[in-house]
């Protein structure tokens, strides 16, 4: 099983119900910020999901975002929960976003509003993934056979920040004038994508047809195809998880482009040379040495991160409150190398992933701590 996983959030309770019981053993991940995520199995055991709760809105999603991927860094990130149709997607079918508008942009001038629109395409490789997976159709096998077969539709999905619920007002009329491609309307989305793009994370934003955005929300209707469509975008979500992380490239093969690169430097020599290791055969002996990028000595690169930690708290480029949450998370690391087990390894790592969160804005340290992560990982 791939051990990196897939990051899972909803913004309703309802949603997150749907996810967490098609997950295996879901146990309960505290960050320190105080978001609770659930760690479990995918079904089938093909991987783990880390799921949390984002409520309602692009900020907070984008915010939450932000956090996940900065903790789990994950494989992929999903976004999953349900939607208003725009126009005549059956209800209970699921869209995946091609694009995710944020349909709020524009400016106010006297002859009107002008739209100034931001979008966000779907990654390629998921979108690819995604449309393999409806093309087989094996994704609702679990779906209640009293229930017609739910489809996947592929579109842009338009996301705001005000509940949608009407065909006649000046909003809805906004959206079909400059966004009538859209098939779904939600409020999560554009917060979603944005981190995603910033942080180089794929994402996929994933709903399920609860009602038509037409003025009919609260009603006895849409309470009974909330669960069906939550249901079923959280049945194609995890399936699309379980193909992201089967298909997740292993680190060591993306490092090496040239097939004959084994990952040692081999030196040659004829003379008199004093080594500490290596193979000698005849009159020449080679010495193999780790190649150029391996792993820094990982308990002086702490030692250097924590000076360097100082030297920007003198000149004034970190404040006092920043400085001392990192120098926490610096003692966190190296007592976890210190412990030398697999769970000091552990938290150490963790401790440097929020290190990273901290300090990402300063060239000078955050561009260090990605290879000490490595450094790390590496460690027996």
């Amino acid at each position: 099983m791939n051990d990196t996983p897939v990051v899972v959030l909803t913004a309703l309770n309802l949603e997150y119900e749907a996810v967490r019981e098609k997950l295996t053993s879901p146990e309960p991940y505290l960050h320190p910020r105080g978001t609770l995520f659930e760690v479990g199995t995918l079904p089938g055991g093909r991987g783990r999901v880390a799921l949390a709760l984002t409520g309602k809105g692009n900020q907070s999603s984008a915010v939450l975002t932000e956090r996940a991927i900065q903790e789990f860094s994950p494989a992929a990130l999903l976004f999953v929960g349900v939607a208003g149709a725009l126009w005549d997607t059956p209800l209970g079918d699921v869209v995946v976003a091609t694009h995710v508008y944020a349909y709020h942009g524009g400016t106010s001038e006297d002859d009107g509003l002008k739209a100034r629109p931001r979008a966000w395409e779907s990654p390629h490789g998921i979108s690819q993934t995604a449309q393999h997976l409806a093309r087989l159709g094996t994704w609702c096998r679990h779906a209640p056979a009293q229930q017609d077969r739910p489809h996947v539709h592929f579109g842009p999905i338009a996301a705001g920040e005000v509940v949608q619920n009407s065909r006649v007002s000046h909003e809805a009329a906004w959206i079909r004038q400059t966004y009538n491609d859209a098939l779904a309307v939600e409020m999560e989305g554009a917060g979603i994508a944005q981190a995603g793009h910033l942080s180089g994370t794929p994402v996929a934003v994933v709903r399920g047809i609860s009602d038509r955005a037409d003025g009919e929300k609260a009603t006895e209707a849409d309470r009974a195809w909330q669960p069906v469509a939550a249901a079923n975008a959280a049945d194609f979500a995890l399936e699309l998880a379980g193909e992201l992380v089967g298909t997740e490239e292993p680190s060591s093969m993306r490092e090496k482009k040239d097939p004959r690169d084994t990952g040692n430097v081999t030196n040659t020599s004829n003379g008199t040379v004093g080594v500490q290791a290596g193979h000698v055969s005849g009159g020449t002996f080679h010495v193999s040495l780790p190649a150029s990028g391996a792993a820094p000595d990982v308990v002086a690169e702490l030692d250097s991160l924590r000076e360097g930690l100082a030297q920007e708290r003198s000149a004034g480029r970190i404040d006092e409150e920043t400085y001392e949450a990192a120098s926490e998370e610096l003692d966190t690391a190296s007592k976890g190398i210190e412990e030398g087990t697999p769970e000091g390894k552990k938290s150490s790592i963790l401790a440097l992933k929020r290190l990273w969160g901290l300090l990402g804005d300063l060239a000078s340290l955050g561009a260090r701590i990605a290879p000490l992560i490595s450094a790390v990982k590496g460690t027996s």
